[in-house]
């Protein structure tokens, strides 16, 4: 049975609900003909393609490639938008780097795009931005949240990093704009933080809200189809949780799941490592429940995102 249909099959439903905010020149998340953005880890390149065309470098929408070194093996992407930037690109890599550019025309970018990065330790999974104060905060596997504050919101190069909080297993990282909290997957637990504090004196601290997983997570994403859900995945399969009252439902008991994104259309799309290859955590896929999957030969995708700044 393909991967698809594994995940099909036992798939539960949510209801559909507004999304978010359109940032320009990146496309809305209540539409069926959407951009995937991934990180793929041969060429160590970002890559925007349109999803129903095949993920070739001719249709590539827009590229970022960083380099190697400490931003070999990119591990995560996404976009989030800023007042003086307009669309930026997040990034971190288990090279050793996170960092933020900024999108521009260019269709092709690289390296001296880069508005600031930084290097957190502990192999870097995920990197979020927290709004209005203009600080980020960097998962990192090895077991800790870092947490970076500027001495002005519109300047990135002012970043320092100003406190680092345990996580055991810290994979992934997301901004809740309904709540104002950030929350965090690690081993066996999705952990809610409040944030006090700006500039250079912001703080995170873990609140009472958490959720318990099976295993390790992997990833943690908003859930486009409801604003009160986040969607995570782990070890053992896929969940999405309620933010306000913290019930979870399983939604696929799929394993290896690295990345997953649902969208307001109710379509879904992941990454599951295939267990083979240079890098065996990534896979050559990527597969969508409503469109046809998309393989790039030779590919270790690990994370995939929707191309939108539609939750923060």
């Amino acid at each position: 049975m393909k991967r698809r249909n594994i995940l099909r099959a036992v798939a539960i439903g949510a209801p559909l609900a507004a999304a978010g905010a359109i940032g320009a020149g990146v496309a809305a998340a209540d539409t069926a003909n959407f951009k995937v953005m991934v990180t793929e880890q041969v060429s160590n390149k970002v890559y925007v393609f349109d999803k129903n065309s095949a993920f070739s470098n001719a249709n590539a929408y827009k590229t970022w490639s960083p380099g190697t070194g400490g931003w070999s093996n990119l591990s995560d992407c996404r976009i989030r938008d800023t007042s003086t930037f307009g669309a930026i690109g997040l990034a971190a890599a288990s090279g050793g780097r996170v960092g933020i550019w900024n999108i521009t025309d260019e269709k092709d970018q690289e390296l001296n795009d880069v508005l600031w990065s930084a290097s957190p330790g502990g192999n870097p999974h995920a990197l979020e931005r927290i709004p209005d104060i203009g600080a980020f905060v960097a998962a990192s596997s090895d077991g800790f949240l870092t947490v970076y504050g500027p001495t002005a919101v519109s300047k990135p190069s002012t970043l320092a990093q100003v406190q680092r909080v345990n996580l055991a297993g810290a994979h992934g990282v997301v901004w809740d704009p309904n709540n104002k909290l950030l929350w965090a997957c690690g081993n066996k637990v999705v952990q809610a933080y409040t944030v006090s504090g700006t500039y250079r004196n912001v703080r995170i601290k873990a609140s009472s809200k958490k959720v318990a997983l099976s295993g390790l997570g992997h990833d943690l994403q908003p859930d486009y189809s409801n604003s009160d859900r986040l969607i995570v995945s782990d070890s053992y399969g896929v969940y999405s949780f309620s933010k306000s009252t913290l019930a979870k439902t399983t939604l696929h008991t799929t394993t290896r799941i690295k990345a997953y994104v649902k969208m307001k259309t109710g379509e879904y799309f992941y990454v599951r490592g295939d267990n083979a290859g240079s890098r065996d955590w990534g896979s050559p896929t990527v597969v969508f429940s409503q469109s046809a999957d998309r393989t790039r030969s030779g590919a270790e995708f690990y994370k995939a995102r929707s191309y939108q700044m539609s939750y923060n």
